[in-house]
């Protein structure tokens, strides 16, 4: 590749310091009484408004995979990369429609995850079990791509080798992540993440309207995208892609942008960002504010067409045989030296956002809805949080070590991985905020037959650089189309509710006892108060009428 340029190293090291100061000083930022209870260490108190959730959930949502692995899908076929813009028009509403109804319960029974609600609403520790571990299991892809986007912009920098010379910088990275997400909590990730929106917005405005003047304008960057991508694929055969989506691909780009818009706000992560609002209102504010940012993940994706356009980016981009690298070395190409820094230092912090939401999100639903629902039920809010913290480091070193051990030449498979086994807890999540007509036994078996589809057929799939795990897509039985095999799981796994609660109800199975009311629903933080708490302590839910 190169020598390491000290120049771009020097100004990412210095953004890195600053969020890493900033991390460790969020610790006494809005601070209650102690930081040791989840509602305070994993859910930064349940206090922030509109303005810090915009941003908190901003930096979780708009992440690595936004400035590395979107552009990067592009780069390698073109118009199908794009499906990520319009699911975030398809998730809003969605979000508009749920994120209240989830957050006035939440608040009014101290749920601390989605899998605390589901096991509240239907009365079974197994069903809130296998939400848990499904959201768990999603988020080490999910931090993993994180983790790409910080090692695309450490290898075009120059820091390459083989071995722990490669992956110590990673390491170090992560291990500041850890150290500042083990002191400060949700509270760290809210702050550092003004600093990762300025910088990205900084850049992407620069980007567009100054990289197309050295290209040729847009004429000749889509002229020259076009011809690149209209070159047959050396492995395939077949063209790489096209400017605009074909026949043979436009299920596959309608079911990732239909499946993922479905995943979007059950993902562990984003709940935990939404539950640290302060009002319902905050929610649907942020619905209706979000979608600004999918006007920049457009923006960001135009990028992997300027790297087309870019003779060297693609010389350098096929020598590394790493499509990741191509928004990366756009910017190096591009940029002078100090700009590029500073570009570089966007996408490492918007890796580092994200990661540490993630990691807490995961932490707090191994804490709630394991160690405290099967080992621990009377663990107190010291404990669980002490737990929580632990659980958070383990979290990131998995994450390490899926990366390392997994294909990185297309790393969006890695979040699309995460979305088909998230979509499958849908039904319980979303689903349940409006009716509890499902039967638990019947969502756990739904929810067994999508996890089993979706990841035997993932499983399946091959790419030219890997045997399994290859792709997000697969044939969709009866239909002879290719689709995102998250949708395909999905609808297996709710006609086997629905085929299985009509059963169930007929045989009048005992169905357990819902712990929420009507009006929970619709509740607000004032209301909280006079309604008491659902458990024998705040945060603190407890087995109501049913113990499987």
């Amino acid at each position: 590749m190169k020598d390491v340029n000290g120049v771009e190293l020097g100004i990412f090291i210095f953004f890195f310091a600053v969020v890493t100061v900033i991390g460790f000083a969020a610790a006494r930022w809005r601070r209650g009484q102690t930081i040791m209870h989840l509602d305070e260490w994993g859910l930064g108190g349940r206090s922030f408004g509109t303005f810090v959730t915009w941003f908190l959930l901003g930096g979780d949502l708009y992440s690595a995979y936004t400035f590395v692995a979107v552009p990067a899908a592009v780069f390698a076929g073109g118009a199908m990369g794009f499906w990520s813009v319009p699911y975030g028009a398809i998730a809003y509403p969605i979000v508009f429609l749920i994120g209240p109804r989830l957050w006035s319960v939440a608040n009014r029974h101290g749920y601390v995850t989605a899998a605390d609600f589901v096991r509240g609403r239907f009365g079974s520790r197994s069903l809130g079990l296998a939400i848990a571990l499904t959201g768990i299991l999603a988020m080490m892809p999910y931090i993993a791509l994180q983790l790409v986007g910080i090692q695309a912009v450490l290898t075009v920098m120059g820091i390459t080798g083989s071995g722990i010379k490669a992956d110590l910088p990673l390491f170090i990275a992560f291990a500041l992540l850890a150290a500042y997400t083990y002191t400060s909590g949700l509270r760290a990730p809210a702050l550092i993440a003004f600093v990762k929106d300025v910088l990205i917005y900084l850049v992407i405005l620069v980007a567009i309207f100054y990289i197309p003047t050295k290209l040729g304008g847009w004429d000749g960057i889509f002229d020259k995208a076009g011809a690149a991508l209209a070159k047959p694929n050396p492995a395939t055969g077949k063209p790489a892609g096209s400017l605009i989506t074909g026949d043979m691909t436009r299920w596959a780009y309608g079911t990732l942008a239909l499946g993922s818009s479905l995943a979007l706000f059950i993902y562990p992560h984003t709940v935990t960002g939404a539950l640290a609002s302060g009002r319902r209102s905050v929610i649907k504010r942020n619905a209706a504010l979000l979608p600004a940012y999918s006007l920049l993940l457009g923006l960001l994706a135009l990028l992997g067409y300027m790297a087309l356009a870019n003779p060297g980016v693609v010389a350098d981009v096929k020598a590394a045989k790493n499509p990741q690298l191509a928004v990366p070395l756009l910017f190096d190409h591009m940029f002078p030296s100090w700009f590029a820094g500073i570009a570089f230092a966007a996408i490492g912090i918007g890796a580092l956002v994200p990661a540490a939401i993630m990691s807490i999100a995961a932490s707090n639903l191994f804490t709630r809805n394991v160690y405290t629902a099967f080992l621990r039920p009377d663990a107190s809010p010291e404990e669980e949080t002490r737990v929580s913290k632990l659980v958070s480091l383990l979290v990131k070193v998995g994450a390490l070590i899926f990366v390392l051990g997994f294909d990185k030449s297309l790393a969006i498979n890695l979040q699309l991985l995460g979305g088909i086994w998230i979509v499958q807890t849908f039904p319980a999540i979303a689903i349940g905020l409006f009716t509890r007509w499902f039967h638990r036994w019947a969502l756990l078996a739904g929810w067994a037959v999508g996890m089993a589809y979706g990841t035997v057929t993932a499983y399946n799939t091959s790419s030219p650089t890997q045997k399994h795990f290859g792709a997000p897509l697969a044939d969709i039985p009866g239909l002879g189309h290719t689709g995102y095999i998250a949708l395909t799981a999905f609808v297996f796994n709710i006609a086997v509710v629905v085929v299985l609660t009509f059963a169930l109800r007929v045989l009048n199975v005992p169905d357990g006892k819902d712990e929420t009311s009507p009006d929970d629903y619709t509740a607000d933080a004032a209301d909280a108060a006079d309604a008491g708490d659902a458990g024998d302590r705040p945060g603190k839910i407890t087995t109501v009428g049913e113990s499987s």
